[in-house]
């Protein structure tokens, strides 16, 4: 598999000003502040954190719809950190989002038929008889009936007006899609059926995404690898397997241990770890590692004085994870959980 997208030390900083009329700059908000990785060419990325982490910042930086203000993105071969509009137009073609509200990203005034061909009218392809065509194609892939061009969104459902957003990010055959919460605003079956939908259209369409979300259940079913941010970095990237059954980090133990777990007794003998305080503000993050306030294994002198590095795990060079007090063992297969439930006891000794 070939890099479709790589990301190094991407940074972007919103200024905080004060005064009326001659405004000065009096700090930075560091919302996303220094974030690298790779996507594979039909891989999906998981993107997980808490809220005000930088999630959907960073995949707003990704997609160009903010300016980075450091770092480096490269989009299919070609650097595309600070191209301009006319330039950036023919690489949208190839990377297209799904927003997390569908109330909100479609427009209200237009009909479907409008909102899913706008890409096409952008990008001037076809005639109006072929951006009709390819429209009800689409509409009925994603599971509505074509005869709804003519519809308002209003008309429409939560998961069916999900289900036009995604219609319209593919309908200029993307290669990567940026998925930005698309199912946290959906009811739990709803949810189901749009994850079906986007693991199907992946494989058909031969698709990239990245995959935004804060339910880690999600997030397992949708991904190939995963990235764990905490307040604009990450501290912790695996395969999905080697995240779930052997987190590293105290951030992802405190995650994972808080999902639920379809068996009472497992879920009983699991030992929550309950995280005191709520997320630094990024106008002022903690000094060295930005989760030491929160951390239950914060060790005073090292955690708050020097920064820890993603490093690798032993044996796994691709599983990374940015701690001085790594959790020596997560298990979090329900299978072992059931066999052992005293290794969650141990888990945070």
């Amino acid at each position: 598999m070939s890099e479709l997208l790589v990301v190094e030390d991407l940074q972007k900083y919103f200024p905080v000003t004060r005064g009326l009329i001659f405004q000065k700059e009096v700090g930075q908000v560091k919302a996303v502040d220094g974030v690298s990785f790779t996507v594979e060419k039909g891989q999906t990325l998981g993107v997980v954190g808490e809220s005000g982490c930088g999630k959907s910042t960073m995949a707003r930086c990704l997609a160009r719809l903010l300016e980075p203000t450091g770092g480096k993105i490269t989009f299919d071969g070609r650097e595309i950190t600070h191209l301009n509009r006319s330039d950036m137009r023919p690489v949208r073609r190839d990377m297209m989002m799904v927003f997390q509200d569908p109330y909100a990203s479609l427009n209200a005034r237009k009909r479907v038929g409008s909102i899913v061909g706008e890409p096409l009218e952008v990008h001037g392809i076809g005639t109006d008889q072929d951006r009709k065509r390819r429209v009800q194609e689409l509409l009925e892939i994603v599971g509505l009936n074509p005869e709804h061009y003519n519809r308002f969104p209003h008309e429409f459902s939560g998961g069916q007006r999900q289900r036009i957003g995604i219609a319209r990010a593919l309908v200029i055959n993307p290669k990567l899609v940026i998925c930005d919460e698309p199912v946290s605003a959906l009811d739990v079956s709803v949810q189901a059926q749009i994850l079906n939908l986007l693991k199907d259209l992946q494989q058909d369409f031969d698709l990239t995404y990245i995959f935004i979300a804060h339910d880690l259940n999600v997030v397992r079913h949708v991904s190939d690898r995963v990235m764990v941010m905490y307040l604009g970095k990450p501290v912790e990237t695996a395969a999905k397997q080697d995240l779930y059954t052997d987190a590293k980090h105290p951030y992802t133990g405190a995650l994972l241990s808080a999902v639920p777990i379809a068996d009472p007794s497992a879920g009983r003998a699991r030992k929550q770890i309950v995280l005191t305080g709520d997320v630094p503000s990024p106008l002022n993050p903690p000094a060295a590692c930005r989760f030491h306030p929160r951390c239950p294994r914060f060790v005073d002198g090292k955690c708050n004085v020097d920064e820890p590095e993603l490093t690798a795990a032993s044996g796994n060079p691709d599983h990374r994870f940015a701690c001085h007090f790594p959790l020596e063992r997560w298990p979090m297969d329900e299978d072992e959980i059931r066999r052992k439930p005293a290794a969650y006891a141990a888990a945070t000794d």
